[in-house]
């Protein structure tokens, strides 16, 4: 006997395609999510490093103010948006207000901090749907086999026929919806892991960039014209 796509779905019971129908949507959230990230995720890296090029000569001569001005046009970037607020800290704390060097800085790492935390958050949006579909789409297609074996039982005793031939197109039918749920899964827990994986890169960058900043800024106020 001879299976194909459309006489397994005309076979299948109510509960069996609606179970289809909800792992084909979980797989379009799973392709949309995936390729929203990769988007992000390039525009990310690729903008933070225009944007470190473009104000590295602003931070070599003390243009605090015009480099965390210069992060509005990299929207895209995580680094520009962490960046920004640490000079705009510094800049507001060094302004005339006579605080002291100390109180600055730990201004500056605390708002380095807070924006780098937001930042990652954005950067794992949707991570977590991935996570969600990869652990549940395969119980979701076997519970979508389960009702469809009791369907092909049913089948057989309203039929009154019996034997190996009568059960294994029933049985075919059902074990459609679990390989459709571990198809979904294993696609959704690979890209998890590879977005997560992303994430961390990313991550990485922002700490060192902060770190870099810090640095620079503590040159800054340590030098014998900031002091005096």
């Amino acid at each position: 006997m001879e299976f194909t796509l459309p006489q397994m779905w005309a076979q299948m019971g109510f509960i069996a395609k609606a179970v289809v129908v909800i792992l084909g949507i979980e797989s379009i959230f799973v392709i949309a999510v995936s390729l929203e990230r990769l988007i992000v995720y390039v525009r990310a890296r690729g903008q933070s490093r225009r944007y470190a090029m473009h104000i590295r000569r602003m931070l070599e001569r003390g243009e605090y103010q015009q480099a965390a001005d210069a992060a509005a046009q990299f929207q895209g970037s995580h680094i520009a948006k962490v960046i920004r607020s640490g000079l705009q800290e510094y800049v507001k704390g060094t302004e005339g207000d006579g605080k002291a060097a100390y109180d600055v800085l730990g201004a500056v790492n605390r708002a380095l901090e807070k924006t780098g935390e937001r930042q990652m958050a954005q950067l794992r949006r949707g991570l977590a749907g991935l996570a969600t579909v990869g652990s549940t789409a395969p119980f979701v297609g076997l519970f979508g086999t389960v009702f469809g074996i009791i369907n092909s039982f049913q089948g057989m005793a309203k039929e009154g026929g019996g034997g190996l031939g009568a059960v294994s197109a029933g049985i075919a039918e059902a074990l459609v919806t679990t390989a459709v749920g571990i198809g979904v899964a294993v696609v959704a827990v690979l890209l998890y892991n590879y977005f997560t994986a992303k994430a961390e890169s990313l991550q990485v960058d922002t700490n060192e960039s902060a770190v870099e900043i810090m640095d620079v800024l503590i040159k800054q106020s340590s030098s014998p014209a900031a002091g005096a």
